[in-house]
């Protein structure tokens, strides 16, 4: 590249010091030439702003006024942000030196690809995949989402199977790296999703744009995951299954959304069972209340505009149910699904 473009690594941070003590120092140490390295704070109240500026005094601050939520804050931070690409990065991830290298190598190659990952391993298991992000992002017929290397709860020892970069769905949030001009074009994060799932919605606009999302394999980073909430959280719960049906709202035509939405109801009932026989009644009520919180949100309108392209790209959208395959069939890792099945 003769020109280098301009990096920001831009780290959303809401309480949480643990993370940036442990895990920022592997950030300063990238290699990429031209680089900003960012932490927004949510309105943290643990002392992060006065650790920042006391232990990385390079490290630039962006201080929301209150804790305006993943989507919220990362879109209030990335506005006051000025560069090529944005790198968002969890706090709690562990980098190495030159993992942003091959993926902005990979992005300059072809000015169609909006939004790119590199390989996520499990920080506790490197040895292994991790459950947000994984070896690339998919989606099936019914907007369910799941990885190269994470099917629902089975996630794979990474054996070099998945080494090829690789057009895909989505770009996990945990590492997302975007061309700011397209961040711009889109509308950034839709604020109603407040957490989970925002970035799958951001890639499924950017690709009915005619944008290309990819993974890249050349670059891994290892996530400890959880940090936020945790998986058994009801609030989490209730975020991926409201969350979800926006998705769907969003990004499908009003008609193939209308069917869809309506499935998914009825597959959300079976969920609400299965909590209630688990004796899981505060996830089975937040099932609940995600189903009338998004009926809401069909009355109100809301979230970002951006015009459709013609062409939309679909590819790595599962036109089966990976729910059905993977729990009736018994497929459990991505290379049991047919490649003939996707688009």
């Amino acid at each position: 590249m003769t020109n280098t473009p301009k990096v920001a690594v831009v780290i959303l941070n809401w309480n949480g010091i643990k993370y940036l003590r442990e895990f920022l120092p592997s950030v300063m140490a990238s290699t990429w030439p031209n680089l900003d390295i960012i932490v927004g704070d949510n309105g943290s109240t643990d002392g992060s702003v006065d650790f920042l500026k006391q232990n990385f005094p390079t490290v630039q601050i962006i201080q929301n006024d209150q804790n305006y939520g993943f989507t919220g804050g990362y879109n209030k931070v990335l506005e006051k942000v000025n560069s090529d690409y944005f790198i968002l990065l969890n706090s709690d991830v562990e980098v190495p030196a030159g993992w942003i290298e091959p993926v902005i190598e990979l992005m300059e190659g072809d000015k169609m690809i909006a939004a790119a990952a590199p390989k996520i391993r499990s920080f506790a298991e490197k040895d292994h995949f991790e459950h947000a992000g994984a070896a690339g992002g998919f989606i099936d017929v019914f907007g369910y989402p799941f990885c190269r290397g994470r099917m629902f709860y089975e996630i794979e020892l990474d054996k070099g199977q998945y080494q090829q970069s690789d057009e895909v769905f989505w770009a996990t949030g945990a590492a997302m790296f975007v061309r700011s001009e397209y961040w711009v074009a889109a509308g950034g994060f839709d604020d109603r999703f407040f957490a989970h799932m925002e970035e799958i919605d951001l890639c499924w606009r950017l690709k009915n744009m005619g944008y290309k999302v990819m993974y890249c394999a050349q670059s891994e980073v290892y996530h400890v995951g959880g940090g936020t909430l945790n998986t058994e959280n009801p609030f989490k719960t209730f975020l991926n299954f409201r969350n979800n049906l926006l998705l769907l709202k969003n990004n499908l035509s009003f008609w193939r959304a209308t069917l869809i939405i309506s499935i998914r109801f009825w597959m959300d009932l079976l969920a609400i069972v299965r909590f209630l026989n688990e004796g899981k009644r505060k996830d089975a009520w937040a099932v609940s209340r995600a189903h009338q919180n998004f009926i809401g949100h069909i009355f109100k309108g809301g979230g970002p505009k951006t015009k459709r392209s013609n062409l939309p790209d679909l590819k790595g959208m599962y036109r089966r149910s990976i729910v059905w395959d993977f729990f009736m069939k018994k497929k459990r890792t991505f290379d049991a699904l047919n490649p003939k099945d996707f688009y």
